[in-house]
């Protein structure tokens, strides 16, 4: 009987472990902190659409309605029923593509300062799905994923909680209970690093499968590509000694960071240098290969790791000048 109640006792401990990792109730510091960021790059992204916005959402833009119609509708019985959804599939007047583009402005701007967080969370990412199946395939690219996946994990929890005008307003009311830990928060959280996890190592195992990673020249050919280029990092091929060894080095420690991420990052002596490695690598895409906004989506997603206690120690002084300034307690 012995090993039965060992096996029993396994499971039952390995379910309280579970449990204790997705529903443990958490501060929404962290969870707010990404909200006001994500909030910020949901903003700025969409509004430069703003400069061209017939072409790039018009019924009879760059990409038509009724050629996304046909590569979007799903094949036999159902073949007036799409496979994606956008509110843009069905705007025809320009007037009215302006005030469903405006109005979700103002609902990305909403999330951003913490204003009706709760109510504005869930069409911000209706909003962001809407642009992104808009858009794909032609302009459809990571930065695209990135923020539909953060807006998605932020209307699980009480993003506004803390660093909002939502908090404020609950003060200035004369609510001045403490925010109290929350399971939702700790869950929105937990989906973030999870999702991150599954990106970094389907990037590495597809990144195995190319020559170029695995003869160590990826990384150079992201420094030829004119197209990307922003900083000019080709003068390594004239250092013949080392060049060739910084760019190996360099392709060869990306394949090591992405397909250990998902291992490395949850031990809380190895994710410092896991987290310096990740800020590293896309500080790095966003200056040398322009890809600024991208990069910044995945530092702010990376943030997920960080504790709720050293995100308040950082941002709490901060936060509580800017209460200050506008008349409230410390948001």
């Amino acid at each position: 009987m012995g090993i039965f109640a060992d096996t029993r006792s396994y499971f039952a401990e390995t379910w309280q472990a579970w449990n204790r990792f997705w529903f443990t109730p958490n501060d929404p510091a962290t969870l707010s902190l990404i909200r006001l960021l994500a909030g910020s790059l949901l903003f700025y992204t969409h509004l430069v659409w703003s400069l061209d916005l017939q072409a790039f959402l018009g019924p009879e833009g760059w990409l038509p309605v009724e050629y996304l119609r046909a590569i979007h509708t799903m094949p036999g019985e159902a073949a007036a029923q799409w496979s994606v959804w956008s509110v843009f599939f069905w705007i025809k007047a320009p007037w009215l593509l302006w005030c469903v583009h405006i109005s979700a402005l103002l609902v990305f701007f909403c999330l951003m300062i913490g204003l009706f967080s709760r109510v504005v969370a869930p069409l911000a990412f209706l909003f962001a799905v809407s642009y992104a199946h808009r858009i794909s395939p032609g302009a459809f690219f990571g930065l695209d994923k990135a923020n539909c996946m953060l807006a998605m994990y932020l209307l699980l929890g009480p993003c506004g909680a803390r660093y909002s005008l939502d908090s404020l307003w609950r003060r200035r009311r004369g609510n001045t209970e403490p925010v109290r830990p929350s399971t939702t928060a700790n869950l929105a959280i937990r989906l973030i690093q999870t999702h991150l996890c599954i990106i970094y190592l389907f990037s590495a195992i597809a990144k195995l499968a190319g020559e170029n990673w695995q003869a160590g020249t990826a990384v150079w050919w992201a420094f030829a590509n004119y197209e990307y280029q922003t900083i000019d990092m080709t003068w390594l091929a004239n250092w013949t000694t080392f060049g060739p060894i910084l760019i190996a080095l360099a392709t060869h420690a990306t394949i090591f960071w992405e397909l250990s991420y998902c291992c490395l990052i949850w031990n809380r002596y190895t994710r410092p240098l896991i987290l310096a490695m990740a800020i590293g690598t896309h500080i790095g895409i966003g200056l040398m290969m322009g890809l600024i906004t991208f990069a910044l989506a995945m530092i702010y997603a990376n943030l997920s790791f960080i504790q709720p206690a050293t995100v308040r120690r950082w941002i709490d002084p901060l936060a509580g000048w800017v209460a200050a300034r506008l008349g409230g307690g410390n948001g």
